[in-house]
Formats: C-alpha cells, sequence, structure tokens
C-alpha cells in the first residue's frame, strides 16, 4: 500500500494544475461494500462538501468492485460535477460516452 500511495502522491505533484486534496486509502478493506470503508466514506464526504473536485484511482475494483455502489457513487460524484479517473482503464467519469463502458467494467470488477 506504501507504494501505492507514493505512486499517486508523486502523480498528482507532478501535473502542475492539480492540487493535492489527500491520499484515501482503506487498508484491507474489501471493496464489495462500502459501508465499512471508512476512508472511502471520508473522501465522499469530502467531495460533497466541497472539498475535492476529482478522485484518481488505480481502477474501477479499487473504486468500488459492487455494480450498484460504484454507478450510485459516479453518478452523485458527476451531479456536482465530479470526475473521477479510472488509471488502469484510463476512464474519465465526467466523459458521456464512457458510461457504458464504465457500467460494463463495473459489473466485470
Amino acid at each position: 500500500m506504501l507504494r501505492q500511495i507514493e505512486h499517486y502522491s508523486n502523480y498528482i505533484l507532478k501535473n502542475n494544475e492539480w492540487e493535492p486534496a489527500g491520499i484515501y486509502a482503506d487498508d484491507g478493506i474489501s471493496g464489495t461494500n462500502t459501508k465499512k470503508r471508512e476512508e472511502f466514506n471520508r473522501m465522499i464526504e469530502d467531495c460533497m462538501t466541497g472539498k475535492i473536485d476529482m478522485i484518481i484511482t488505480k481502477s474501477i475494483s479499487r473504486f468500488a468492485r459492487n455494480t450498484v455502489d460504484c454507478l450510485n457513487y459516479i453518478r452523485r460524484l458527476k451531479d456536482k460535477n465530479i470526475s473521477v479517473f479510472f488509471e488502469k482503464e484510463g476512464i474519465n467519469s465526467l466523459d458521456a460516452k464512457r458510461e457504458v463502458l464504465l457500467t460494463i467494467m463495473a459489473s466485470l470488477a
């Protein structure tokens, strides 16, 4: 997990247009259910209160392995104009053309 934290810290700092809002990492917690994912829930709350305008995550499966949860959070964030960028899949959730692909990928995750 430390390697991922380092990777994303460097990834964010390399882009001059981005300002780090923090690292939210639930170590060893399954993505199948968001109820026990304290850091995930804190991140969503920070999004809803305007502290975050973009989430960068390794993959759809790291964001949420439950299709309903994944799409629910993506849509809630989209309503606030907050994008989720899935690095592995190269998908930005605000790209309308990618929503069908995102739905398929979330169901596979």
